[in-house]
């Protein structure tokens, strides 16, 4: 059993939002990763895909998620369930976005224009 204490956890910053990762391969030695994204209010996440399904579930604020021309929102308690390979953007409300989100840990982002990675807040 491995536990990572609230003081532990890792923060990334980006334009677009911030990440707190609660655990992930290099932060606590699970296979999978949890963590939370913190989005401003209108902000607006790039357009990309993961080689993993992700799960969101939304704790406070709203947003909405753009897969190609359809678009579904998203309020407090709702979860969206990110098939591997789907092509999205993440777009929050007027009033910010704060997800908990759930993936394979070591999942590869890519998107129009750039290199696959890892990002950090997943590894």
């Amino acid at each position: 059993m491995t536990v990572i204490h609230h003081q532990d956890a890792r923060r990334t910053e980006t334009p677009n939002a911030v990440m707190t990762t609660f655990a992930s391969p290099t932060q606590g030695g699970s296979d999978q990763a949890l963590w939370q994204v913190e989005m401003a209010a209108d902000a607006r996440g790039p357009v990309h895909d993961m080689d993993a399904e992700q799960v969101w579930t939304v704790v406070e604020g709203s947003g909405r998620v753009v897969v190609g021309d359809e678009e579904w929102a998203l309020g407090v308690g709702d979860t969206a369930v990110l098939d591997a390979g789907t092509t999205r953007q993440i777009v929050a409300g007027p009033t910010g976005l704060v997800a908990i989100v759930a993936g394979r840990g070591g999942a590869i982002a890519s998107g129009p224009g750039r290199d696959p990675v890892v990002p950090p807040w997943i590894s």
